[in-house]
């Protein structure tokens, strides 16, 4: 972390980790789509990723409006997510199975991201950044929905995982 001495610094030091985690999630979500057995959870894939494009074009509104650069930053923790997720990809397992994991992944990042929004949200409101903090709190909504959308999949896909 670059050295944080207010909130401020912190909340864009947040906002950069975020913005890498955006990005490299824009290259994972095509492979996670491709390695989908299931159309449903394919097309959930390719609609996160038209939906974290827009996050992407969120966060470089928001460092406009503060001036500054959204780059200077590798989100680490997203880094080993989408590693984990490379890891499923490049397994032997039947494709229910496969598609089981490619949630729980999907399902890991989506946390990693609602607790990372919330937490610039607050940040934002706190710093009197309300424009900010609305478009903040759209991501969190749409990730928190993006959630929702994969534990639906994985009631609907899941028991045919149990047949393998």
């Amino acid at each position: 972390m670059a050295q944080a001495s207010t909130l401020e610094d912190l909340y864009v030091d947040e906002l950069r980790d975020l913005y890498s985690a955006e990005n490299q999630l824009v290259k994972a979500l095509p492979k996670m789509a491709k390695a989908a057995n299931s159309e449903d959870l394919k097309a959930g894939f390719e609609e996160h990723l038209t939906q974290t494009e827009g996050h992407v074009e969120r966060l470089e509104k928001i460092f406009d409006a503060l001036d500054k650069s959204p780059k200077g930053k590798k989100c680490k923790a997203m880094e080993g997510l989408v590693e984990e997720g490379s890891e499923v990809i490049k397994e032997e397992m039947a494709p229910e199975v496969k598609d089981a994991a490619l949630i729980a992944a999907g399902q890991r990042v989506e946390h990693y991201e609602m607790a990372g929004y919330g937490t610039v949200r607050t940040y934002a409101e706190l710093l009197d950044y309300s424009d900010a903090a609305e478009l903040l709190q759209s991501t969190l909504d749409e990730e928190g929905e993006t959630n929702k959308k994969l534990t639906k999949l994985a009631k609907k896909l899941n028991p045919k995982a149990v047949e393998e």
